[in-house]
C-alpha cells in the first residue's frame, strides 16, 4: 500500500511555502500525484450592535481581495512543485472545509496546517475534516516543511478507528526507523496488553517491527503527548473522534487535544 495522491490545504492567512514543501516531499516519497487547495469564504450577511449590515458592495471587495490571494497561492503552488512531480491546482470561494471535503474522493491522504479552526471561513476545521472525509488528515507541526516520520508513536485503543488509523499510516510505518504502539490505562486488564500485542502481531505481518508501551495513568491527551515528546516521536497516529465530537473516543480527549498541539505532527483517521 501507498499514497498515490495527495491533497495538500493551503491555508489563506498563513505563509505557503512550507505546506508546500511537505506536500512536495511527500509526493516524492510514496511517488504519489499532488493536488494544491485553497479556499476562503466571504462571512454572511450579519447584523452589527448599530442594526445595519454588511452591504454588498463591502462583500464583493472582501471577494476580490479573496481571490486575489488565491491566486497569489497558486502562484507559489506551481513555482515551487517540480516538474518531477505531477501536480494540480484546485481554489474556490468557499469554506476550506468544504472544499477539502468535495475533493477528498480523488485523495488517498489529506496534508494541512493546523492554522486557526475558528475561522471556519477561512481556516480548515481540522475536527470536521477527519470525521466527515472518509480519508486520514496529516496535521503538520508549525511552520514545519519536513515530514519525516523516523520514530512514530501510534495512540491505540481497541477502537474501529484507531484500527483504521493504523491501517490509513501504514505507508509511514513501514519507512519509519522506529514504531512504538502505546495505550494509556490504570486497570492492569491483561485484555489492553493482549490487544497491544495484537497490533505488533499485525504490524509484524506487514513487515514493520514495533514495540509496545503501557502507559500507567489516568488517560489523558497530555499525557499521550508529553510520552511521544520522552521517545522523541515527530509523528502521531491516532484515531479521530468516536460517535459525536461531544463524545471523544480514546483517552477522554485525546483528539481534541491532538487538534491543539502545534508541536509534533499528528496522522488522525475515522
Amino acid at each position: 500500500m501507498s499514497y498515490k495522491s495527495i491533497i495538500v490545504n493551503l491555508a489563506i492567512d498563513e505563509a505557503p511555502a512550507p505546506i508546500v514543501q511537505v506536500g512536495i516531499e511527500l509526493a516524492e516519497r510514496f511517488g504519489a500525484h499532488l493536488i494544491g487547495l485553497a479556499a476562503a469564504d466571504v462571512p454572511p450577511l450579519v447584523a452589527t450592535g448599530d442594526g445595519m449590515v454588511y452591504e454588498g458592495e463591502v462583500m464583493q471587495i472582501q471577494r476580490t481581495e479573496i481571490e486575489k490571494r488565491l491566486a497569489e497561492l497558486r502562484d507559489v503552488f506551481e513555482t515551487l512543485v517540480p516538474a518531477s512531480v505531477t501536480s494540480e491546482w484546485g481554489q474556490a470561494v468557499c469554506s476550506p472545509t468544504r472544499l477539502l471535503s468535495a475533493k477528498a474522493a480523488a485523495t488517498d491522504l489529506i496534508v494541512t496546517g493546523g492554522g486557526d479552526g475558528d475561522n471556519v471561513f477561512r481556516a480548515v476545521d481540522i475536527g470536521s475534516l477527519a470525521l466527515g472525509t472518509g480519508r486520514p488528515v496529516l496535521v503538520t507541526a508549525g511552520n514545519m516543511e519536513h515530514i519525516r516520520a523516523k520514530t512514530v508513536l501510534v495512540a491505540w485503543k481497541d477502537t474501529r478507528e484507531a484500527r483504521r488509523a493504523i491501517a490509513d499510516a501504514l505507508p509511514f510505518l513501514a519507512k519509519a526507523n522506529e514504531v512504538v504502539v502505546a495505550t494509556i490505562d490504570n486497570s492492569r486488564d491483561e485484555s489492553i496488553r493482549n490487544s497491544l500485542d495484537d497490533v505488533a502481531a499485525f504490524l509484524g505481518h506487514h513487515g514493520i517491527k514495533a514495540r509496545t508501551e503501557l502507559i500507567s495513568g489516568e488517560a489523558d491527551g497530555a499525557r499521550l503527548v508529553t510520552f511521544a515528546r520522552s521517545i522523541h516521536a515527530d509523528l502521531i497516529v491516532s484515531g479521530a473522534y468516536g460517535h459525536s465530537r461531544l463524545r471523544e473516543w480514546a483517552f477522554g480527549g485525546v483528539t481534541r487535544t491532538l487538534i491543539e498541539e502545534s508541536g509534533i505532527s499528528r496522522f488522525l483517521s475515522y
